[in-house]
């Protein structure tokens, strides 16, 4: 017998401004306080986290409890929570979100049969900055990777729920375990996992606002990271590489070879230089429109390229090595995690 609804379990490190704003968008839930429970797992903070989480459990405006780990990742984190968790499904959520009033109760009202898995959307708000805008529009517009990653309602590739915002019954959890040891994608490993053990929805109207990475380089690491971990999941199963996976890396050769080409023939390709520069400025207008905030057109035709070469240079290198070359398994930027 379940205690609860839900188990909402939050992993966080040194993010003590964030994990503020998430807990207070918790306490604004409209589904009934008495349907979830809500777990911090603090993975070695050296900031005033446990300080303040601490307050909010005397507060006693969510029943909210508090775990800490030595310093692991975001998966063994996510494990610690769920050997605590008494709710009936268990939903993850980063730390670096904000979850919409109705989330919960979204989640809620369209789990009317059991499901093995589910998962929702990411999006901005109106008061986010506009480089967050631009990372969002690279990140989910159709025109750039939405349709692979699941974001647009237009999908040209399965729906696997990533760990911004995901849910798994825990009944499910006890078949296949948690998440594994995968520095980097271990969610969409995880999520393949729970996809052979029945069905996995997306529920549209349960939303949360994720302010992703704050600066150009942080960008170009995480993306970086997620073309080494497409190569990673292949190489535990051949199923989670799909041919629209490879299209950033053909993208990225295709710059390269294009630039290389430019070089020697500049008379030639100038024309097709400014088509492509105008591809990328057509979508900059496009994203004043889509998030009417004028400053996201000096953003966007940065960010998609950013977004293209990062994850295409992480695949590209871990497919030499790992694939063609049977080495080791390649990590990427494995430092300040969380940053």
């Amino acid at each position: 017998m379940f205690q609860y609804r839900f188990s909402v379990i939050i992993p966080t490190y040194n993010r003590l401004d964030e994990i503020q704003e998430l807990l207070i968008s918790l306490e604004k839930q409209t589904l009934p306080r008495d349907a979830f429970e809500v777990i911090i797992v603090d993975d070695g903070s050296t900031d005033d986290t446990e300080k303040f989480i601490q307050g909010i459990i005397q507060k006693g405006s969510l029943k909210l409890s508090f775990y800490k780990q030595d310093h692991k990742g975001p998966g063994p984190a996510r494990n610690t929570g769920m050997k605590h968790a008494r709710g009936e499904y268990y939903i993850f959520v980063d730390s670096d979100c904000i979850a919409q009033e109705n989330w919960l109760k979204a989640y809620d009202e369209a789990l009317t049969k059991p499901v093995a898995g589910f998962g929702g959307p990411d999006r901005v708000r109106a008061d986010f900055s506009p480089l967050q805008k631009a990372i969002d529009y690279s990140m989910t517009s159709f025109l750039t990777t939405g349709g692979i990653r699941g974001s647009s309602k237009r999908k040209i590739s399965k729906y696997y729920p990533r760990s911004f915002n995901m849910g798994v019954h825990a009944d499910i959890v006890k078949k296949i375990g948690g998440f594994g040891t995968l520095r980097h994608g271990q969610d969409i490993e995880f999520t393949h996992r729970i996809r052979s053990q029945g069905e996995t929805i997306k529920v549209m109207e349960a939303v949360v606002y994720h302010k992703r990475r704050t600066s150009l380089w942080r960008f170009f690491k995480q993306v970086y990271n997620w073309g080494v971990a497409r190569i990673n999941l292949y190489k535990i199963d051949k199923d989670m590489l799909e041919p629209v996976h490879f299209f950033p890396f053909f993208g990225t050769l295709l710059i390269i070879a294009f630039l290389v080409c430019l070089a020697i023939w500049p008379g030639v390709l100038w024309p097709f230089l400014l088509a492509g520069i105008g591809v990328f400025l057509l979508m900059a207008v496009h994203g004043i429109f889509k998030y009417r905030d004028i400053r996201v057109f000096f953003y966007i035709p940065f960010i998609v390229p950013i977004q293209i070469l990062g994850y295409g240079l992480g695949f590209g290198g871990a497919l030499f090595r790992r694939v063609l070359f049977s080495g080791k398994e390649k990590t990427g930027f494995s430092k300040n995690y969380y940053k």
